[in-house]
């Protein structure tokens, strides 16, 4: 038991006594690593600052640099300035000196032009003075003349001046006709109205289109066969031929209503066709509508075969010439569409050859200038765009295409034949008779030619004659003289330019006759 807790002792010793080694042993450890430690701080002070002095060596040389540069930089400007400070002197000095010199010019001029006021005012003084001597110099003179004259000055004044204004205004119109007279035998262009104006008389015969035709029967029992069983027949008729057959109380007689003149014509052979057979129902109609259809489309064929070979026209597409045989079948403000177009080729070709154009090219322009008013189906487009189109479509010269889009102003003109063909189709539409809406404006215009004849005093009779070309005017002798009516004749002419409305020209003829009547008793 002894021995135990002695060995107990001697354990609790050595564990004593290995603590406070290990405590030494650590203590000695620690204190080398802080040796350490600052021999390293120092080493990292010392070494922080040579960098830090280095820094700053550079810092302060940078420093040094920039302010140099600084400085150079605001020496130059301030040069700079001085510099524009002493150019802006200069330039001040030189307009000061200027100026003075201006001054010294200018009061100079002052005092001139004073002494030349003094001396016009002294000038104006005297001729004042000279004019108020004038004035009762002539005061008296007129005194004397009226005195002598046996006239006031204003009455006198009067005669004279009316004496003048009438020798004036015959000498003026005497030499405007005489300008005329010139004109018309110097001037080209006057020549070439005239011929226009000549070619303008050449008429053809008229014909009207109406939008109904009316097919005849032999008796009103035929109503009821071509009505048929419930009306089948008549529809079928409608269905077919795309008209409307109106039948009412009109004895033997029942009426086609279309707007295009092929479809009514075909139903009109059609029905032809039908009557005379007696076979009557919706198969033969359908049969005979389709042979009838193809009947005058050939027919349509050799019509434009037939035109273009009357007016000389060759090479035409196969193509227009279906479509100038189609105008056969259509009418405009009731002239007949194919009867214009060839009026108006024939007044092409013979004013081109008057004014030294090709006449057979002016021919084709003219004959192809409508073809835009029969389309097949309904178009927007002008009659006049659409036949350019289809002319340039099959081949047409420029000039040709040209003269059809234009014929209505709705694109410019480039050739001489677009004028041409405007004047003849302008010529074709307005002579009389050419088209039933023309014949009423065309007879009033007669009337308002030979009214303005009646205005003037002296007119015992007017009549418009030559379609209204010409004026004649029968004024009475006792009224009007040789030389009034030479001066009538002229004021009625330009009465009628400037307040009528009418193709060509028209012509005043003032007639003054003298009769000495006496009896033989």
């Amino acid at each position: 038991m002894e021995l135990t807790t002695n060995i107990f002792i001697l354990i609790s010793i050595a564990a004593v006594l290995g603590v406070g080694i290990g405590i030494v042993i650590q203590k000695q450890k620690n204190t080398k690593l802080l040796d350490d430690a600052e021999t390293k701080a120092k080493d990292l002070l010392s070494q922080a600052k040579r960098e830090g002095d280095r820094i700053k060596s550079e810092k302060i040389l940078q420093a040094k640099e920039r302010f140099i540069e600084l400085k150079s930089e605001h020496e130059k400007l301030i040069f700079n300035r001085e510099k524009k400070i002493s150019e802006t002197e200069n330039r001040l000095r030189e307009k000061e000196n200027k100026l003075s010199k201006e001054l010294n010019r200018s009061k100079s001029l002052t005092h001139n032009l004073d002494q030349k006021n003094e001396s016009l005012d002294k000038k104006l003084s005297k001729l004042e003075s000279k004019q108020e001597a004038l004035n009762l110099l002539h005061d008296s003179q007129v005194e004397k003349l009226e005195t002598i004259s046996g006239l006031s000055a204003a009455a006198a004044k009067k005669e004279l001046v009316s004496s003048l204004e009438k020798k004036a205004q015959s000498e003026a119109m005497a030499f405007a006709q005489q300008s005329l007279e010139e004109a018309k035998l110097t001037v080209e262009q006057e020549a070439k109205k005239i011929i226009i104006n000549t070619i303008q008389r050449i008429g053809t015969e008229e014909s009207i289109e109406n939008c109904v035709s009316v097919f005849n029967l032999d008796s009103d029992d035929v109503k009821g066969r071509i009505i048929g069983r419930e009306g089948r027949n008549i529809r079928a008729i409608e269905a077919a031929t795309g008209v409307e057959i109106i039948v009412d109380d009109t004895p033997e007689a029942i009426i086609l209503s279309c707007f295009d003149p092929v479809r009514r014509e075909i139903a009109r052979l059609s029905l032809h066709r039908l009557v005379s057979d007696g076979r009557i129902h919706p198969a033969r109609i359908e049969e005979v509508v389709n042979k009838t259809t193809k009947q005058i489309q050939n027919e349509i064929v050799e019509v434009g075969k037939r035109t273009v070979i009357d007016l000389g026209v060759h090479g035409l597409n196969p193509e227009l010439i279906k479509i100038v045989g189609r105008m056969k079948y259509r009418s405009s403000y009731g002239q007949n569409l194919l009867q214009h177009s060839r009026e108006v080729a024939k007044l092409c070709g013979v004013m081109a050859s008057e004014l030294g154009l090709n006449p057979k090219l002016a021919k084709r322009a003219g004959l192809l200038h409508d073809i835009g008013k029969v389309p097949e189906e309904e178009t927007e487009t002008p009659h006049a765009i659409l036949g350019m189109e289809w002319a340039e479509k099959y081949g047409e010269k420029k000039e040709v295409c040209n003269a059809i889009g234009a014929h209505h102003d709705e694109i410019e003109m480039t050739s001489l034949f677009s004028p041409i063909v405007q004047v003849c189709d302008a010529i074709s539409g307005a002579r009389p008779g050419a088209r039933r809406q023309v014949l009423d404006s065309y007879v009033q215009r007669l009337k308002d030619l030979e009214n303005i004849a009646y205005d003037f005093n002296g007119v015992n009779k007017a009549y418009a004659i030559q379609a209204g070309r010409e004026l004649r005017v029968i004024v009475e002798s006792e009224k009007v003289s040789d030389d009034q009516s030479a001066e009538l004749s002229f004021q009625i002419s330009q009465k009628i330019q400037t307040e009528m409305t009418y193709p060509g020209q028209v012509k005043v003829t003032v007639i003054r006759e003298t009769r000495a009547v006496n009896v033989a008793k």
